[in-house]
C-alpha cells in the first residue's frame, strides 16, 4: 500500500531495478497530474542507461491524462524502448485515449520481459 502525505493522498512510489537488459520501474499509487512528473523523472532517468524501460504499473489504482502524457513523451524519446504493464485502471485510459495503438502495454510483467519487440499490442 502506498504511504501517503499529509493530506491523506496516496504518494507516488517508483522502485527501479535492472534485469537481464531491462530497467524494471515498478510503480504504486495514483498517477495525476501532482505526481505525472515524478513518474516522468524517474522514467527519463531509467531511460539513461540505454537499455529497454517496463514499467510495471499493476499497482496503479489511477492513471490520468498527465500520466499518459509522461509514458508518451518518454516512448516517443526512444521509440519501441517503452514496454506497459497495465492494471485495469491503467489499461483503461490507454484503450480509450487509443494511446494502445502507440504504447506496448501487456498484461503481465513476465509477457512484457518475453515479448521480442516493443511494438504496440492489444492488452
Amino acid at each position: 500500500m502506498a504511504n501517503r502525505d499529509q493530506n491523506g493522498i496516496p504518494d507516488l512510489d517508483v522502485q527501479v531495478r535492472a534485469e537481464d537488459g531491462f530497467e524494471i520501474l515498478t510503480v504504486r499509487g495514483e498517477v495525476d497530474m501532482a505526481s505525472a512528473p515524478q513518474l516522468q523523472a524517474a522514467l527519463e532517468k531509467a531511460q539513461q542507461g540505454g537499455n529497454t524501460l517496463v514499467v510495471d504499473m499493476t499497482q496503479v489504482g489511477f492513471l490520468g491524462s498527465a500520466g499518459l502524457s509522461a509514458l508518451l513523451i518518454v516512448s516517443k524519446a526512444a521509440p519501441g524502448q517503452l514496454r506497459v504493464v497495465a492494471s485495469r485502471e491503467v489499461a483503461r485510459p490507454i484503450e480509450l485515449t487509443g494511446l494502445d495503438k502507440l504504447l506496448a502495454v501487456y498484461s503481465t510483467l513476465e509477457a512484457a520481459v518475453a515479448a521480442t519487440d516493443g511494438a504496440p499490442s492489444a492488452l
